[in-house]
């Protein structure tokens, strides 16, 4: 014996709360976050810039200071008073002369310079000059060396750095700062972005809400547009309009329920009458005979109705597969009309078909659904009349009418010809050859077919019934077999 295969829990729902909330949160974080970083950038150019002018400003003073006859020998005899000068313990300053050893060396940290081409006598320093490289522990430094030619025309080689120590540490100390900004914009937006988002959903829990109170028996409650957000105006329309449709659905099967067991309670009814009054007492082999053909009547109408029925439902609901093929339509016409030419004389009435062509449909619904009209007119037309059988084709499909003359339908009344069980003369369809599905099942049809029944009913007695069928398209077509 196998055991029942087990049943995974449900999967919890994404709160759509949270879930904004969220990427509301990075979104923001990654704005802030980029302004952060912008500016981080931003202060990093502008000390390197300022670092350069400082390095440039050095080597320019120098340059100017000895172009002017000062004494270099005066300048080496007083190293200490440029480590002084330079603010910073391990900047750089050297002096020498072209292609010759050091004259002045001021490098507390001993870094080597590298060996680059100074910038010519005469010519101005500028930031573009300076040049970058880390000190072993890491720290930027910017370095810069120029020309100057002496009164003596000896010419001086001088070359400054500066180490970047203090912006370096005012460069890190901003940058956790910024990390530190930017987690607690994160953590402040989402926990407000979770209040107003949540507060921006009460309208919609207001409709779930509204929504809980509707069951069958309050289907004419509708949700409330009154203050509701503008984004959910559509979808509270949308559902009132599927409520509207579900309330006219559920009224209509309420009233096919009770038009079925109306229409059901009266055969059967008299079904168990005759039984009971063949029962009460012995009868002949004759009385039981027209008790057999009485009851026959009354279950082969209980069958009509039932198959009527089953069509219906498999029409309503699978949209069953049509068998497309061509007809020709006076071919068609006339088998109708010679079926019911004989029902049609027992009342004095004459079957005329004009018109002809070829149209693309399933033969036997099409059939059924022209029959039905046919014989909907020759119970209801007038004795001794006419019925028109009217093919007419155009751009726009096939029409097909059924004209006939007879009392005219009143207007209330035309609007539910086509319900189920509806008799629009009760008194003119008792019996069974009547069950009020006629029109019905020709409504379902069209239907199959993409088209649709209407009536026309004119106040002198003109009654037409036309069938529209949307002509398809050319590939859809089968061929037609001569």
């Amino acid at each position: 014996m196998t055991g029942a295969a087990p049943v995974s829990p449900p999967k919890r729902a994404k709160s759509l709360t949270l879930h904004a909330t969220l990427l509301f949160a990075l979104i923001a974080a990654l704005v802030v976050s980029s302004v952060g970083f912008y500016l981080y950038y931003s202060m990093e150019k502008e000390l390197i810039r300022r670092a350069d002018y400082q390095v440039t400003g050095r080597v320019q003073y120098f340059r100017h200071l000895l172009a002017n006859d000062f004494p270099l020998s005066q300048l080496s005899r007083s190293p200490e008073l440029f480590e002084n000068m330079l603010g910073n313990e391990r900047d750089i300053l050297q002096f020498r002369l072209e292609n010759q050893p050091l004259i002045i060396n001021v490098n507390p940290s001993h870094l080597p310079l590298p060996d680059i081409k100074p910038i010519e006598n005469g010519r101005e320093l500028s930031l573009d000059s300076v040049h970058h490289l880390s000190a072993s522990d890491g720290t930027p430094v910017r370095f810069t060396s120029a020309a100057v030619r002496m009164q003596d025309g000896r010419t001086v080689i001088i070359s400054a750095a500066h180490f970047m120590t203090g912006e370096a540490q005012m460069l890190g100390a901003f940058r956790l700062e910024i990390i530190g900004a930017v987690v607690f914009a994160y953590l402040l937006i989402a926990v407000l972005g979770f209040g107003v988002i949540r507060r921006g959903l009460l309208p919609l829990r207001k409709m779930a809400q509204e929504a809980a109170k509707i069951h069958p028996t309050s289907l004419s409650t509708r949700l409330s547009s009154e203050n509701a957000p503008q984004e959910l105006q559509l979808l509270i329309l949308s559902f009132n309009a599927m409520l509207d449709r579900l309330a006219e659905g559920y009224d209509r099967l309420t009233q096919f329920s009770a038009d079925l067991a109306h229409e059901i309670r009266t055969p059967v009814g008299a079904l168990m009458g005759h039984c009971q009054v063949a029962l009460y007492q012995t009868r002949s082999t004759e009385e039981y005979e027209t008790l057999l053909a009485n009851n026959m009547e009354e279950l082969e109408r209980i069958s009509r109705m039932i198959e009527n029925i089953l069509f219906l439902a498999r029409a309503s609901h699978a949209h069953s597969v049509l068998n497309i093929t061509p007809l020709s339509l006076a071919v068609e016409t006339t088998r109708v009309a010679d079926y019911f030419e004989g029902l049609a004389e027992e009342r004095g009435m004459q079957l005329v078909c004009e018109g002809g062509g070829i149209l693309y449909a399933d033969a036997i619904l099409f059939q059924r659904a022209l029959s039905n009209l046919v014989a909907n007119a020759i119970r209801y037309g007038d004795e001794n009349t006419q019925i028109c059988v009217q093919v007419e084709q155009d751009g726009q499909g096939t029409r097909i009418h059924v004209n006939s003359t007879g009392a005219p339908i009143p207007t209330g009344k035309r609007e539910k010809l086509f319900d189920r069980f509806y008799r629009a003369d009760a008194s003119r369809s008792e019996g069974a050859s009547s069950n009020g599905l006629g029109l019905s099942i020709v409504q379902a049809i069209m239907a199959l077919h993409q088209g649709e029944v209407t009536v026309l009913s004119l106040a002198h007695g003109n009654t037409r019934f036309t069938l529209h069928f949307p002509d398809i398209h050319e590939e859809k077509k089968p061929t037609l077999l001569q």
